[in-house]
């Protein structure tokens, strides 16, 4: 039977700007070892004692340099097989808004980046738990549905 391990953290950046969204879409290294120049959320590993919500706001600052002007617990869970390891992935998505015209500071672990529109990122995307996590996002976040007022985190100097 596989293990289950859930030690992974997934943002999706978005921004408005005239009523319009956008979305960040990070390109990996081709030097990376795992999955190099697919493009991507934010995402990275949850560290010893982190929790999953201070491991997402790291993360964010580190891959781009963003403080969140707003921050959401997506309500989904994206979850993948690592075959060869024999361990099923269960990683936590966030949703975080930054100001219209930020431009991210990118680490090594990527090298471009590209604002897109909802259709543009979701063709952006390899993997199906990726475009069903923006799909929500989209949705329940970006629309302003009950589940944004639900989901959203106030962000305190805790975190």
């Amino acid at each position: 039977m596989p293990a289950i391990q859930s030690n992974i953290v997934e943002v999706c950046v978005f921004s408005v700007a005239n009523g319009v969204p956008g979305y960040l879409m990070l390109r990996r290294s081709q030097s990376e070892p795992v999955y190099p120049d697919i493009w991507q959320f934010v995402s990275g590993s949850i560290e010893d004692g982190e929790t999953a919500l201070a491991a997402s706001l790291r993360e964010l600052k580190e891959e781009t340099g963003f403080a969140p002007l707003r921050f959401w617990n997506v309500p989904y869970m994206n979850t993948f097989l690592d075959a060869a390891k024999d361990i099923v992935h269960i990683s936590a998505v966030f949703a975080a808004q930054v100001p219209p015209g930020s431009q991210p500071l990118l680490s090594e672990e990527h090298y471009q980046f590209e604002w897109c529109s909802f259709e543009r990122a979701q063709q952006l995307l390899v993997w199906p738990g990726q475009v069903r996590a923006i799909q929500i996002i989209h949705d329940y976040i970006v629309q302003g549905k009950q589940a944004a007022a639900l989901t959203e985190i106030t962000l305190n100097s805790k975190f």
